[in-house]
């Protein structure tokens, strides 16, 4: 994409390798002389009249869009009156200074409206002869270069230097040109992504798409003219009239894992002695077998629970990730918030898979008021389960084998192409911002032309 365009006909040397060569007419100036920086405050939360009022208050995790307009959170007059936080005029940009995803990105913003921060944000305002919307795009196409230069060392905490940010020497191009260059960035980088929304769209309806074929292979088989019957359970409906229905409780060993006591003990926690699985482990990706863990047990910490063995299927049994299924391909522990089902009569990958297309029913099905869900031991015992023939069992469990794999080949490459668009998005940013294409003479496309370039 960068390529279609020319470069401009002289060059300087920016003194910098992240900016490179620059146009020779462009300024380079530290940030400190272009911009005032302020910073931001927490109210009290034990302090009712400061909080839920109309003035948005920005923290990172409200920095997942490029135009502040509104907030989780909201403070009130009194809250700016009487605490560390301060109102921002519009206009400002906002960057995170302090938050783990300074790890590998640097959040920016511009705010539509006048808004208050936290203490892990700063608002940059800047004088006439910077565009604050073309500092947003500085940062975004140089972000890993920057945040090697921003960011402190030795913190704890990823946060960014207010010192290293202010010396750092930005590419000052005539306004006139800052005003192209973010309008045509506009303009391009929303193409962009249109066609990265378009791949995340897909990804999500090829999940659903590939649950959908599991549900109806595990619930209803594979023969579209069985005769069905209904199995006597509300939620499961009809199933295969040759089909038992069963409950896990009456095919299986229902049991919660167990975590040593004291926790924390350096005596039974963090040794070398026996796999210790936490619901972390189970849910952090869409494996079917869970082949190795982060942490161990000391055999003293082994010995105060349960080891399951290889084979056992696994069932996460609280929190947010409730009822996702794992099976153990190694002996291990594991902690109180998993649940194994041992001496299992059923084919592990089937209840699996089973199981899987219950995830989201499950934790419904269980809440209770506010408090966190919990997926206790006599809940899944009591869970119904179809039970086909060891034949049927055995085609059901290929065809979903095939059909993740064929999903799985398609989410790659849907991946891979957000991938590659996100990286196009990123190096035309950087080409336009440090002047290695010159769009001086670009025009805006009609509205007409530009949706078909989207849809091309």
């Amino acid at each position: 994409m960068v390529e279609k365009y020319k470069a401009y006909p002289e060059y300087k040397n920016s003194g910098t390798r992240w900016m490179g060569d620059v146009p020779k007419d462009w300024s380079l100036i530290p940030l400190k002389y272009l911009c005032q920086f302020s910073g931001g405050g927490t109210p009290s939360k034990d302090s009712p009249e400061y909080w839920n009022g109309n003035i948005p208050w920005v923290s990172p995790k409200d920095m997942k869009t490029s135009r502040i307009t509104s907030t989780i959170d909201n403070v009130t007059e009194r809250a700016i009156n009487e605490s560390s936080t301060n109102l921002v005029d519009e206009g400002a940009l906002l960057v995170v200074v302090r938050s783990g995803i300074l790890q590998h990105s640097i959040p920016v913003a511009i705010n539509d409206v006048p808004v208050t921060l936290n203490q892990d944000m700063k608002a940059i305002r800047f004088n006439a002869r910077l565009n604050a919307q073309y500092a947003m795009y500085v940062t975004i196409g140089s972000q890993a270069a920057l945040l090697l230069e921003w960011r402190k060392q030795g913190a704890t905490v990823e946060s960014i230097e207010q010192e290293y940010l202010a010396n750092t020497v930005f590419p000052v191009p005539p306004v006139n040109e800052q005003d192209k260059i973010t309008k045509f960035l506009d303009v391009e980088t929303a193409k962009i992504d249109t066609l990265i929304e378009k791949q995340q769209q897909l990804i999500h309806l090829l999940k659903e798409k590939r649950q959908a074929v599991i549900s109806h292979a595990v619930t209803k088989g594979l023969n579209p003219n069985a005769k069905m019957r209904d199995s006597g359970v509300e939620w499961l409906g009809e199933v295969p009239e040759h089909w038992k229905v069963s409950k896990f409780g009456y095919v299986s060993m229902v049991v919660r894992g167990g975590s040593p006591r004291p926790a924390g003990d350096p005596e039974l926690f963090n040794g070398d002695y026996s796999p210790w699985v936490t619901v972390a482990e189970i849910t952090k990706d869409g494996e079917v077998y869970l082949t190795e863990t982060e942490t161990f047990l000391t055999k003293k910490g082994s010995e105060q629970c349960r080891v399951f063995s290889s084979g056992t299927l696994l069932i996460s049994n609280s929190g947010a990730t409730l009822g996702v299924p794992k099976i153990l391909s190694i002996n291990a522990n594991a902690n109180d918030g998993v649940v194994g089902f041992e001496n299992l009569k059923l084919d592990h990958e089937f209840s699996y898979f089973y199981l899987s297309t219950l995830t989201d029913d499950l934790r419904e099905r269980i809440k209770q008021g506010s408090g966190q869900p919990n997926l206790n031991t006599d809940i899944v015992k009591n869970i119904a389960v179809p039970i086909p023939p060891k034949s049927e069992i055995s085609e059901i469990v290929t065809l979903i084998r095939n059909t993740r794999e064929q999903y799985a080949n398609l989410t790659t490459r849907a991946t891979a192409a957000i991938e590659l668009l996100q990286e196009r998005r990123t190096a035309l940013i950087s080409a336009a911002v440090t002047g290695k294409i010159d769009i001086r003479n670009w025009v805006a496309p009609k509205e007409s032309q530009t949706n078909k370039e989207v849809a091309a």
